[in-house]
């Protein structure tokens, strides 16, 4: 097992397409967002993260370490947090637990989770309003904690990893329970998430039940080992490719920068606009498409966007596709 994890992800019977999604979100440094019946494995998928991600750089060590220091949590006799942070705090959190503040302004979940990931488990049961507060970091990659006398602002640069169930029983499109939900709890449901928070997370996964001969496998081929070298590898290409910017990762790409690392060529347009026209997709939903690509482009060693790249970032867009049909 990479590193002193206890975890791996051979520990994870089936499931390789959302595995291929974690590995494409770590090499890519994306939002990732689960949805499946409950005890399909989206907790034991997410957990596991880590292990695939990459060591904290020293300047990202010494950040993590201030943050840690300011909230009275850096572990006793360590002088430097050397692991990516993992935080996954329960649905019933305050605005304030989650963005940080208080009397004497703390920092919150999001800033704990800095250089790491934020585990939000049961989405649509957290707070609408605490839902909404997640969108100035996700985008800035900073949060602002507005006091009478003060004005704070802490990092919060971390990678959002969610889960969700179906539907409010959680068995919408299983074949082995009968989902009880209505359409109008369904929406109702779903309705919790806001447009403009789903558009903020790039792969949107289905996570469905694990068929029993999968169960009886000892272990999966994938393990996190196999997957790190590839992460790793694709995050030294974006390393030469941004050399000389002030980002690291594909999902920082925005403007020019976007345009010129993400160049399709007409066939790609094609498929793209297609897509685009097909499923209502907005203009933040192709962004994300097209950094999507460019991390599968760089998983496969490839400089150039292909149309299978294209496709396979569309299929990772599982909402949007819900959406349509």
């Amino acid at each position: 097992m990479p590193g002193d994890f206890q975890v791996d992800f051979s520990e994870v019977k089936g499931q390789q397409h959302a595995k291929r999604a974690v590995e494409i979100a770590a090499a890519g440094g994306h939002n990732l967002l689960f949805v499946g019946p409950p005890g399909s494995g989206k907790t034991m998928l997410a957990k596991r993260i880590p292990t695939v991600l990459p060591p904290l750089r020293f300047d990202e060590a010494l950040e993590v370490t201030k943050i840690y220091s300011v909230a009275g949590q850096l572990p006793r006799q360590a002088a430097l947090v050397e692991a990516r942070p993992f935080r996954s705090p329960h649905h019933t959190i305050s605005d304030a637990g989650l963005i940080g503040g208080g009397s004497h302004p703390r920092p919150g979940e999001v800033s704990m989770a800095h250089k790491g990931v934020l585990f939000l488990d049961e989405l649509p049961e957290f707070k609408k309003s605490v839902l909404e507060v997640l969108r100035q970091p996700l985008e800035d990659g900073k949060v602002t904690i507005a006091r009478a006398a003060m004005s704070l602002t802490y990092p919060a640069d971390f990678m959002l990893v969610a889960a969700l169930n179906p539907c409010p029983c959680g068995y919408l499109g299983d074949p082995r329970h009968e989902c009880t939900c209505s359409p109008p709890q369904i929406q109702r449901y779903r309705s919790r998430l806001s447009g403009p928070l789903l558009d903020r997370i790039d792969l949107q996964v289905e996570v469905p039940a694990v068929p029993y001969k999968e169960l009886r496998q000892e272990a999966s081929a994938v393990d996190s080992t196999a997957m790190r070298g590839r992460v790793l590898a694709a995050r030294e290409r974006q390393a030469a490719r941004y050399a000389d910017a002030a980002i690291h990762v594909n999902a920082e790409l925005v403007g020019s920068r976007l345009s010129a690392c993400c160049r399709i060529d007409d066939e790609g347009h094609r498929f793209l606009e297609g897509a685009v026209r097909r499923l209502g997709l907005s203009a933040r939903s192709h962004t994300r498409i097209l950094r999507i690509a460019r991390t599968i482009a760089d998983l496969d060693g490839d400089e150039g966007i292909r149309v299978e790249h294209l496709a396979e970032a569309v299929n990772l867009r599982g909402l949007d596709r819900q959406r349509e049909a």
